[in-house]
């Protein structure tokens, strides 16, 4: 019973983290324009105040994923698929991280669309590879 109350713990911290990173993403993009009407500085301050959070959930997203790899490494029968679709997985989800840096250092603001838009959608990837490696 131990084992399996630690497995939910391991998958709710990883699915607390996907919460925060890619929804707080798509949060925070849908309230641009409001923010942006509040004031030109309003959306950079939200952004930071929203970085707050959303750093620390992706280092739990790395952590936790590093423990579901351990977790199942000896409980399945990997194929090369699966072995693959967790290895484009681990590259997007450094994209992902990467992206969001770029875009939180960008000067422009066609800086940070692009950074921002690419952030969202390795956020997305990643959200999707790793669906499809839990139901593998």
């Amino acid at each position: 019973m131990l084992a399996s109350a630690v497995d939910s713990i391991r998958l709710w911290l990883h699915g607390l983290g996907v919460t925060v990173w890619v929804g707080g993403q798509l949060t925070l993009a849908a309230l641009v324009p409001v923010l942006r009407a509040a004031g030109p500085d309003v959306p950079k301050r939200a952004a930071r105040a929203f970085n707050r959070v959303a750093w620390p959930a992706f280092g739990v997203l790395i952590i936790t994923g590093l423990w579901n790899i351990q977790a199942v490494h000896g409980q399945i029968k990997h194929s090369s698929d699966y072995r693959n679709t967790l290895i484009a997985k681990l590259v997007i989800v450094a994209l992902s991280g990467l992206a969001a840096y770029l875009h939180a250092k960008a000067d422009s603001k066609k800086g940070r669309a692009i950074w921002g838009a690419l952030t969202a959608l390795f956020a997305l990837l990643a959200l999707f590879y790793g669906i499809v490696l839990g139901n593998s």
